[in-house]
């Protein structure tokens, strides 16, 4: 424990006022990797007011947990999410404060609703992230009252947030809003000196508000939805060196992040992000980059990004890998999902927003030849593994299927010796059961000794989890459960390769550090944004899947993560906004949660009730 820590862990003397909150006997983490111990807490006045070896007196005060055998951690941070439409309509982001997230980053992948308009938006936002593109443009319709990044912020806080948020401003936001949709997305066409200094200044403004930074993508299988520039790639993908030069250097001087998404068919575009960090005579360029992934299809990659990263931070860069600390798993409905964009065959169906014409081109022979030599194509980067053989039928109408790859069915619907073509089999049961079937299979982070080096690696950040995206498709909202379940078993082992106040630090401490927010830490004097968690429950059960309705969504069923007896209690500028297994009265109803502007210390958000702490219907 700190020296400061030992100062101000006194029990609140008799003349002080109650605490508010008292959390007893848990297993307290700062935040910082320092020692754990056995401690209580006092919160008033949304601070932690007192860490104490011995009981603190509980006279008066309103709330105290039992916490014997449990611990109390700082909420944990989300560097990597696409809430920014789900925030407008439920600002209580409940699936992932529930699992012990205060604080979330929005505007990732180039893309934020800080600018662009309602349908603008839902061509953004509604291929690339899943998100169905008609809620989108409603939602954003519905609730979007700002015109500039400043009225954004004052809009989001106007809102019951639960979590904290910070936010980067999107590349393909600033230059829709500052070109058009349709002339961000024409190779041929550049900006404008008028339209340049205009994207600067939106992003000045924004920095002057206090977001993080910007967010960039160059990966071309990020595609537009709607029909005037359907299956486009992102605005930010058309940007030259002239605009981002611009744009990368006002980041710099302002020393604010790059969030950046390379083009992983071009491995130079990799090397160029991170040669770009390089400060040499002026400072770096703080640089996060997507991502640092244990790729089935290419597994020696994860090696050349981890010695990337440490020869140009050696060079002066401030460089850093987003890595996602679980088994990189994905569902699909059918044939809906983002990584058959990566290929012309697969990107030509997701093109066909029609369901009668995506199922004349899928039966269509010459189409199936292209689709089977893409396929069999295994040269060259990519994310999918491309092989039908690892891919689990996992619901269908027809139960025979069920539990079986799509390479097994392509042999039992064969004749001896000549099995039906894996994509053959796959397309072929697309046809017969459209979304109905349902299938996953594992892209990545598959290598448990892989996961565990990149979760030792001082350049990579922990996170990526795209919550409140691809909703049907993956569900990572328990990521950091996931990790700290991964270090508790390998200590208790005896093989481990993290502390448990280490791996805390990687979740929490960190990473509010290195964007320079006012979070991540639970010491006397930080706003009490904190979770308990029992360790018992770290379990198996964090790699199930459940299913919930988006009700502003149009009831669409959302994968989840279901870890109740894991996190029994959440804590968010001091109010308890989760408790045993249900949200309480303030969760969605009052505001808790603030934006957090970079280099800004944040109050607690001050209750406008007295509302109880008993949980409310879920």
């Amino acid at each position: 424990m700190t020296e400061h820590s030992h100062a101000a862990s006194a029990a609140a003397s008799p003349a002080e006022p109650p605490f508010d909150v008292v959390i007893r006997g848990a297993r307290w983490f700062d935040g910082t990797g320092g020692p754990s111990a056995v401690r209580d807490l006092g919160v008033r006045e949304g601070r932690v007011a007192a860490i104490s070896p011995t009981p603190l007196d509980v006279a008066g005060c309103p709330r105290v947990i039992e916490a014997a055998g449990r611990w109390v951690l700082p909420g944990m941070v989300d560097i990597h999410t696409h809430y920014d439409v789900e925030v407008l309509a439920e600002p209580s982001l409940a699936e992932s404060v529930r699992h012990g997230v205060t604080t979330i980053f929005l505007g990732s992948c180039s893309l934020s609703t800080v600018h662009v308009g309602p349908v603008d938006a839902g061509d953004l936002f509604g291929r690339v992230e899943a998100i169905p593109r008609e809620h989108v443009i409603r939602t954003v319709g519905e609730h979007q009252t700002w015109s500039s990044a400043h009225e954004y912020v004052e809009a989001l806080e106007d809102r019951p947030l639960g979590p904290h948020l910070a936010a980067f401003v999107g590349h393909s936001d600033l230059r829709t809003a500052t070109m058009g949709l349709d002339r961000a997305t024409r190779p041929e066409v550049r900006p404008s000196r008028a339209e340049q200094s205009r994207m600067e200044g939106l992003l000045e403004e924004a920095l002057d508000a206090g977001f993080l930074g910007m967010s960039a993508q160059q990966l071309l299988f990020d595609k537009l939805d709607g029909d005037t520039c359907r299956s486009r790639t992102l605005p930010s993908t058309y940007a030259k060196g002239r605009e981002m030069r611009a744009l990368r250097d006002l980041l710099r001087r302002r020393g604010r992040a790059l969030q950046a998404g390379p083009d992983a068919t071009h491995p130079h575009t990799i090397v160029l992000a991170a040669l770009q960090s390089i400060g040499r005579r002026r400072a770096p360029l703080r640089t996060s980059l997507l991502s640092a992934a244990d790729i089935k299809a290419i597994p020696f990659v994860i090696h050349l990004m981890r010695a990337l990263a440490g020869t140009v931070n050696r060079l002066g860069a401030d460089f850093r890998w987003q890595h996602l600390p679980v088994p990189f798993e994905v569902y699909a409905d059918g044939i809906d999902l983002v990584i058959f964009e990566e290929f012309g065959s697969g990107a030509a169906a997701l093109h066909l927003a029609e369901k009668v014409a995506r199922d004349d081109l899928l039966r269509d022979p010459e189409y199936r030849a292209r689709f089977r030599k893409d396929y069999e194509s295994k040269y060259g980067p990519r994310v999918w593994h491309r092989d039908f053989f690892d891919a689990e039928i996992v619901e269908c109408p027809d139960a025979s299927v069920i539990g079986k790859s799509f390479g097994q069915v392509g042999v039992e619907r064969g004749e001896p010796g000549s099995p039906v073509h894996p994509v053959d089999a796959f397309l072929d049961l697309v046809l017969e059961h459209g979304t109905a079937l349902r299938w996953r299979t594992t892209i990545s982070n598959h290598r448990p000794r892989v996961l565990r080096q990149m979760a030792r690696s001082s350049t990579v950040q922990m996170g990526f989890s795209d919550a409140g995206a691809h909703l049907r498709n993956m569900s990572f909202y328990n990521f950091g459960l996931r990790l700290l379940a991964h270090v508790l078993r390998a200590e208790r082992a005896g093989r481990p390769f993290l502390t448990c106040e280490q791996a805390v630090h990687r979740l929490t401490g960190e990473l509010a550090d290195w964007y320079g927010i006012d979070a991540g830490h639970l010491r006397v004097g930080d706003r009490a944004d904190l979770f308990v968690l029992d360790p018992a429950a770290l379990d198996d059960s964090l790699e199930a899947y459940a299913e919930e309705p988006v009700e502003i969504y149009g009831g669409l069923r959302r994968m989840v993560n279901r870890n109740d007896a894991a996190v029994p209690h959440v804590l968010v500028s001091g109010r308890e906004v989760w408790c045993e297994g249900a949200p309480t009265e303030v969760l969605g109803h009052e505001r808790t949660g603030a934006f957090l502007r970079v280099g800004e210390p944040t109050a607690p958000v001050a209750p406008t009730s007295t509302a109880a702490v008993t949980p409310a219907a879920v």
